[in-house]
């Protein structure tokens, strides 16, 4: 069988730097947490609104969560059209392809992988035409049984046209459709056979379907415009359209639209939820709420608690755009050290670009991250992140800011050392490739040049829920996976057995 990937996006080939199969991405870009992917739909009653262009105003909300790939689905009375491709959104749609998108429901998806699958093949949404009629499906996740699934449906005569574990979930609900008496049953059905996480949209010609795994890993919720109901990733999408926020779609609810109202299934639900803490930390778009938690109290507290795990004497706290920025006003309010923009952030550098020759590699970081000499220089700076991975970027912003005159550069990290890889969708490398488990703290700060480093306590997590007891999946820092898989789990080219 070939290898294929999961919907972060793990080459085809295995590979992490992609230097046997040519793909072209910098150091800057591994050595750094990838965002995960977005869905967006809506259910129109009203007949009144333009779905398409609303689907697309949503996207471009969610657009920090997969700048790779994108695509909208429609059904309209029943017949589908989609239009997808590679890129940001607004380079993949334009009026006249909006207009061609006629509807009364609509789903959109936009991707982020690190190779191998970056191809118009995996774009999403998926659209697949089977013997009960057409389906289409748009997923954010990562399930951690796709291979079995996958070995399942081949043996049985499936022929997949994709590389990512979204199909497999297509092909079972597809399969499941065929003994159920309804599109909802046999998401269900289907739900009792995924494992991992996945946030789903699933539109048949005349429903429009939300699921979410009964872990809650991935996050999905539920808005209106006036009779309009819409479902995005996350709440920021909702505010770009215009619409309320109702609420969360809860682990292990499937919601259904149709000609008959909005109806809703918790016989999935549970008491075990696992939400990912990363979402807080650095995914999510800080204008979002995400289960009752605001992502930017989140980080702002994150800071707070940094400044009182391990105060140091400094002269300005400053952010590493975007998530570090809202760690470090945290941090400075607790600490009293004025906060000061540092460092600031070329927006319209993408996730690839080329590298004409290997000395331009190592000036990758500048090209997206520049300091403010004004600011910086014959100042102790305290620089807030929001991560380290294998420490490469790290290394190069402080050797930035020492350049830029910093007489100091102290380094906080606003979530605890990564020691473990993840299996539902945050892109983390193996354990071999992490710093944290090569190295102490003392000697990571001393390979990045920093004078200080310290990492935001594990104890300290469960105060980024701003005092709402919301269980997390903090397995990427303590190895306690909420699904009782190891990191046994994992081949050497990172493929879910």
């Amino acid at each position: 069988m070939e290898k294929f990937e999961l919907e972060s996006g793990h080459c085809q080939s295995g590979c992490r730097d992609c230097s046997h199969c040519g793909t072209d991405f910098t150091e800057l870009n591994s050595s750094k947490l990838h965002e995960e992917c977005g869905v967006f739909g809506i259910y129109s009653y009203d007949r009144d609104i333009a779905v398409a262009p609303c689907v697309y105003h949503g996207l471009v909300a969610l657009q920090h969560r997969g700048q790779e790939s994108c695509g909208i689905a429609v059904s309209d009375m029943g017949k589908f059209s989609h239009h997808k491709d590679m890129g940001l959104v607004s380079e993949v749609f334009d009026k006249q392809k909006l207009d061609e998108l006629c509807g009364q429901i609509a789903i959109g998806h936009v991707r982020y992988s690190t190779a191998g699958g970056s191809v118009v093949e995996n774009c999403q949404p998926l659209v697949m035409r089977y013997v009960k009629g057409t389906l289409g499906l748009a997923h954010n996740g990562n399930l951690t049984n796709a291979y079995e699934l996958r070995s399942e449906l081949e043996q049985r005569g499936a022929i997949f046209q994709t590389t990512i574990d979204s199909e497999v979930i297509a092909y079972t609900v597809a399969r499941e459709r065929l003994k159920c008496h309804a599109v909802e049953s046999a998401v269900k059905a289907a739900m009792q056979k995924l494992h991992g996480a996945y946030s789903l949209l699933v539109m048949s010609p005349r429903k429009l379907i939300a699921a979410r795994d009964p872990k809650g890993f991935r996050p999905l919720c539920m808005g209106r415009i006036d009779n309009n109901i819409i479902f995005a990733s996350e709440s920021c999408a909702l505010d770009a359209v215009g619409a309320k926020f109702m609420r969360d779609v809860d682990p292990g609810e499937i919601i259904t639209c149709d000609e008959n109202g909005v109806h809703s299934d918790r016989s999935l639900c549970t008491k075990d939820i696992a939400h990912c803490v990363f979402e807080y930390i650095y995914f999510a778009r800080t204008d979002s709420v995400i289960d009752g938690v605001s992502v930017y109290e989140s980080r702002r507290q994150a800071g707070r608690q940094l400044a009182k795990q391990k105060p140091v004497k400094a002269d300005i706290v400053i952010g590493v755009p975007e998530s570090g920025i809202d760690a470090a006003i945290g941090y400075a309010e607790e600490s009293g050290i004025p906060y000061a923009k540092g460092i600031v952030k070329n927006s319209y550098i993408g996730r690839t670009f080329i590298k004409p020759d290997q000395s331009q590699r190592t000036n990758a970081v500048r090209l997206k991250l520049n300091a403010l000499k004004s600011i910086v220089s014959g100042r102790r700076v305290v620089m807030l992140d929001d991560s380290i991975v294998r420490g490469t970027t790290m290394h190069r912003i402080v050797s930035m800011l020492r350049e830029a005159g910093a007489s100091e550069v102290h380094v906080r990290i606003s979530s605890p050392a990564f020691r473990n890889p993840c299996f539902y969708g945050v892109d983390i490398p193996s354990k071999d490739d992490l710093i944290a488990n090569q190295h102490t703290v003392e000697e990571i700060a001393e390979l990045i040049e920093a004078d200080s480093l310290d990492f935001l306590d594990l104890d300290s997590i469960s105060k980024l829920t701003c005092g709402l007891k919301l269980p997390l999946c903090t397995a990427c820092f303590d190895g306690r996976y909420p699904d009782g898989m190891t990191s046994h789990h994992m081949n050497k080219d990172d493929e879910v057995l």
